[in-house]
């Protein structure tokens, strides 16, 4: 039994057990878990082992320790001491960091509110009939600030409304009557705080990238170089089509034009000649 102010032997080896598997891999992540319930966590970490992204959670005062060990070897961890707080879990890791961002915004679920808990965003109630029957819910939720009345015997909200901003806390009136509502305002999962990607560091801002978006992005700029390569005449398997087709209708045209009789061609010239022969009628008929 260690004696006041000394460390036990099992804490030494947990924090070296926490710096080795920190300098074993190129990702180190600090990853927020609270809230999450201990079974929705053990099952995340479940899934998470499985792609072999072990994560460990550990008292704060561990995880610094173990940091400031590895940090030793590789000083690019630094600045995730900065970042251990509140209820705190360590990820290490290979591959993409923004791809571990996105496996870890996949365990997030929306929760309903309970009360005392700070909006991560507006809160916006949408307008429309509710699944309410008239009577006191319509004061409880005019007392709240909802919008609501009576209208053809249902309770309707009359426009949509932010009920509580960003950064405020939502009340427990407001929360008992949006679970009511069946709007569900906050989020349950892991948050990751901070990545270290060998001498990377990345904060979570820089990592939260809109794959949609990006997708979209590249889409576009594909379209774009495949017309500047047809407009320049670029032969490459991707505008060899559209170079061919080009051509052959600039080639058709002035077959056409310099009345050059082909297969393609004899139909339109022979067009072309009726409705001339016709205009000359009608300049020379009667």
């Amino acid at each position: 039994m260690p004696g006041r102010g000394e460390v036990s032997a099992e804490k030494v080896a947990r924090v070296g057990a926490l710096a080795d598997g920190v300098l074993a891999r190129p990702i180190t992540a600090l990853v927020g878990v609270r809230g999450v319930p201990a079974a929705a966590l053990q099952t995340m970490r479940r899934g998470l082992r499985e792609r072999h992204h072990p994560i460990v959670v550990a008292p704060n005062s561990a995880i610094r320790h173990a940091l400031e060990r590895a940090a030793a070897q590789r000083p690019s961890l630094k600045p995730l001491l900065d970042r251990v707080d509140d209820q705190t879990a360590l990820l290490t890791a290979d591959g993409n960091p923004f791809s571990l961002q996105f496996e870890l915004t996949r365990t997030r679920t929306p929760t309903p509110a309970r009360g005392g808990e700070v909006a991560p965003r507006d809160i916006v109630v949408p307008a429309g009939t509710t699944s309410f029957k008239p009577g006191p819910i319509v004061g409880e939720l005019q007392h709240a600030g909802f919008p609501a009345a009576i209208e053809k015997g249902k309770v309707v909200l009359k426009r949509d409304t932010t009920i509580v901003r960003a950064g405020q806390t939502i009340s427990r009136e407001v929360a008992g009557l949006l679970t009511r509502l069946e709007i569900r305002p906050l989020e349950v999962g892991l948050t990751l705080r901070a990545v270290v990607d060998g001498d990377a560091f990345y904060p979570p801002e820089v990592l939260a990238v809109d794959l949609d978006d990006r997708r979209a992005d590249v889409a576009r700029g594909a379209r774009s170089a495949l017309g500047v390569a047809v407009a320049i005449g670029y032969a490459t398997p991707g505008t060899i089509r559209p170079l061919l087709s080009k051509a052959h209708r600039r080639a058709l045209g002035l077959a056409i034009a310099s009345g050059y009789p082909t297969k393609e061609t004899i139909a339109p010239l022979f067009a072309q000649a009726i409705r001339g022969a016709a205009a000359v009628g009608r300049l020379t008929g009667p």
